[in-house]
């Protein structure tokens, strides 16, 4: 006997064919999955602004000079307030003349009172953007060829020392034993404030002397290679009677300790 449905008289229904398993549509519905994903998390990030300029780099530049004049204006309000200190101590301090000028010619020495005296001034500036090697032999400059670095900044303060110089300024503060002249980028970072290119250093003491042991120097006879040959800026100058404000900042001394 027969099944029904294979029976001549009955008319079987097609088989439903089967949906095909396609990766190309799984892939095109992720890519758009991650660049809705991409517009909104660049539209969350830039809040109505042009996320393409550096803003943000400008607003971090401008707050640190903020800082720096913050620093400037308590340096000053701290070295007024010393100076009342020192003031009301004298009135009343139990020291002899002797001891007050022994106390006098250390505060001197320590660089924190004003020293007068005969001066050179030496300035420092970037090379124009656009130089190109002035003399032959030489290769056209890179960036880094343009600008003012922390050594060179060393180079002339070290010499000025050497050539026996009494007391140095560097913009407008005055160096102590403890200060150091740092660079960050094509910034001037010293004692907690920032300055920009062209950098004046100013020292006191004898200045021819001064002078030859700016010429001695090797680093800044390399330095003038790049002088004559880019255009970095360089200028010495003799001041005359000039006078240095005395350090106001404070010194406090860190130091390593030994691992025990």
């Amino acid at each position: 006997m027969s099944n029904s449905a294979d029976s001549p008289g009955t008319e079987s229904s097609p088989a439903r064919p089967r949906r095909r398993f396609r990766p190309v549509r799984v892939l095109t519905a992720a890519v758009f999955a991650l660049a809705g994903l991409i517009f909104f998390t660049s539209f969350n990030t830039a809040k109505g602004t042009n996320i393409r300029t550096d803003a943000s780099l400008l607003k971090l530049s401008d707050l640190i000079h903020e800082r720096s004049r913050e620093n400037g204006q308590q340096e000053e309000s701290n070295a007024s307030l010393r100076h009342d200190i020192e003031s009301l101590a004298e009135r009343d301090d139990g020291r002899s003349q002797s001891e007050d000028d022994e106390l006098a010619a250390l505060e001197e020495k320590a660089g924190t009172q004003k020293l007068t005296g005969e001066a050179i001034s030496v300035t420092l500036d970037d090379a124009p953007p656009d130089a190109t090697a002035k003399l032959p032999g030489y290769p056209e400059p890179q960036p880094d060829y343009l600008v003012i670095h922390q050594q060179d900044l060393q180079a002339v303060v070290n010499a000025l020392w050497q050539g026996g110089a009494k007391g140095i300024k560097v913009m407008d503060q005055r160096l102590i034993s403890t200060s150091a002249v740092r660079c960050v980028g094509n910034t001037l970072i010293l004692q907690g404030r920032v300055y920009s290119p062209p950098y004046k250093i100013q020292a006191v003491g004898d200045p021819e002397r001064l002078k030859e042991t700016l010429a001695a120097s090797p680093a800044i006879q390399n330095y003038m290679v790049y002088v004559n040959v880019y255009g970095l800026g360089w200028k010495v100058e003799e001041d005359g009677r000039a006078t240095l404000p005395g350090y106001s900042g404070t010194a406090d001394l860190h130091y390593a300790r030994p691992v025990e």
